[in-house]
């Protein structure tokens, strides 16, 4: 009898011995479960923090080439507008010499018309009560038409006689005593001076008193 219970013993604790083993690897594939899962809550955490730094990067792309567009816009525009100013300049410039080279090309031409006046101003005054009558009030009307032309054209003559001399508009050939005159005075003009516009285009020749 003593041997049956002595075997039922170390039964009794082989079988205590394969639950405590059995409990035991149960607690470590527990234990393994759970260190799986915070591996994969610590993967998925990475994961997540890595897509969105790859968001973040993208956004700074995004930004950076919005702004490479908009540095290219405005480089445009600058370039334009320089563009824009140069034309405005050229523009300008090429009206000053146009204007400058027609006003050249006029006075020369004046110069070429003025011996043409004096002509007729000393054919008229040549004519005597034996000249042509009719003859006469022609040449006087070409010369009236001549002299109308020339001021629609911008050519007038300078103001001479009675008037005080000025250096500007006027070449003295001659100078007189005259006590009757006031100082500097223009009393007898021998060639018209004319202007075309502002600028001389001849002086007068007068005479000068005091």
């Amino acid at each position: 009898m003593a041997d049956i219970e002595d075997v039922l013993e170390e039964l009794k604790e082989e079988a205590a011995e394969e639950i405590q083993a059995e409990e035991a690897n149960a607690a470590q594939k527990e234990a393994m479960a759970e260190d799986t899962e915070a591996v994969e809550a610590s993967a998925e955490a990475i994961a997540s923090t890595e897509a969105m730094e790859e968001n973040k990067k993208s956004i700074f792309k995004k930004k950076e080439k919005k702004d490479k567009k908009d540095e290219q816009i405005e480089e445009l525009s600058d370039r334009v507008k320089r563009q824009m100013a140069e034309f405005e300049n050229f523009r300008k410039r090429t009206e000053k010499e146009k204007t400058q080279m027609y006003d050249m090309g006029a006075r020369n031409i004046v110069e070429k018309v003025l011996p043409v006046i004096d002509n007729f101003e000393r054919g008229l005054a040549a004519a005597t009560e034996n000249t042509d009558k009719a003859f006469v009030d022609g040449m006087d009307m070409i010369y009236k038409q001549l002299l109308s032309v020339l001021a629609e054209a911008g050519v007038n003559p300078i103001e001479a006689v009675g008037q005080e001399f000025d250096p500007n508009l006027h070449n003295a050939v001659m100078h007189v005593e005259d006590e009757e005159q006031g100082e500097n005075i223009i009393i007898e003009e021998f060639q018209k001076g004319y202007l075309y516009r502002d600028t001389v285009v001849r002086h007068s020749m007068v005479k000068v008193a005091n």
